[in-house]
């Protein structure tokens, strides 16, 4: 539908430089892409690891999400590459997608779901006992992953390679975007993103966003809305297509009640 979201703004909430496809499929759509960065990835200092100078000695290498691969790869080809033996994995396809243009090939991803969950299905065939793994993820990321490896047989070692930081701005700036009718979604594709929207809506933002439909792209972060108190949530799927499909989907519905009344 090309102009399923006419009039419709999308607050896109993405770290800079990583919302120019899901941009242009607004706009595509017939939508205004506001783009409004609530979490910055920021790499963490490349000190010497064990796990960088050893990587010859795992078998298994995990990249968590898309900023992991693109954060770590360059440091991992500094110390001689992937290694030849390894089997690489990537939770969901926007990780694998990253992989292949840092030029990994016979990627391991969920072939149903996009989650750790998922790619802890789909390695439940490969044989890990024994097996040294490595897991690269941001500071403090889920140790389900490892936790699940570990109860297989395997030792697994971490690089963590960025963290997550709360950008210094506040929503002032978008209160007459919404006052004004402009600003009629919102998309958020990390439980992280979410709480930081919350602390920098402040007391005027806060209403705003609560009233604002989320669009996200997993059950927990949708469960991280609704615990902030986000009245309308809308679990669209992973990847910038779904999201987009999501949000025509949800428009389309309401614009027949609107032209009712």
């Amino acid at each position: 539908m090309k102009h399923g979201l006419a009039g419709v703004g999308v607050l896109i909430t993405r770290p800079s430089g990583q919302s120019g496809h899901l941009a242009t499929l607004i706009k595509a759509s017939g939508g205004e892409p506001i783009l409004f960065p609530a979490i910055r990835i920021e790499p963490l200092p490349e000190v010497a690891t064990a796990a960088l100078d050893n990587l010859q000695q795992f078998g298994l290498l995990i990249f968590v999400s898309p900023n992991a691969v693109r954060v770590a790869m360059p440091r991992i080809l500094k110390h001689g590459g992937l290694p030849a033996q390894a089997s690489v994995a990537g939770v969901g396809p926007g990780t694998a997608a990253e992989l292949k243009k840092s030029g990994a090939r016979n990627i391991i991803s969920p072939r149903e779901g996009f989650d750790s969950e998922a790619l802890i299905r789909e390695l439940s065939s490969l044989p890990l006992a024994g097996s040294r793994a490595l897991v690269i993820r941001g500071e403090g990321g889920r140790e389900l992953l490892g936790e699940t490896l570990r109860s297989r047989g395997a030792e697994v070692d971490y690089l963590e390679c960025y963290r997550r930081v709360r950008p210094d701005r506040a929503m002032e700036e978008l209160l007459p975007l919404w006052r004004s009718g402009a600003l009629k979604a919102c998309i958020a594709t990390s439980s992280t993103i979410v709480m930081n929207l919350f602390e920098m809506a402040g007391e005027a933002g806060r209403p705003w966003l609560l009233g604002t439909p989320f669009f996200v792209s997993h059950p927990r972060v949708a469960a991280t809305a609704f615990s902030r108190g986000a009245e309308r949530v809308f679990v669209a799927g992973n990847g910038d297509e779904a999201l987009v499909t999501g949000l025509i989907t949800w428009f389309a519905r309401l614009r027949p009640l609107h032209a009712a009344s």
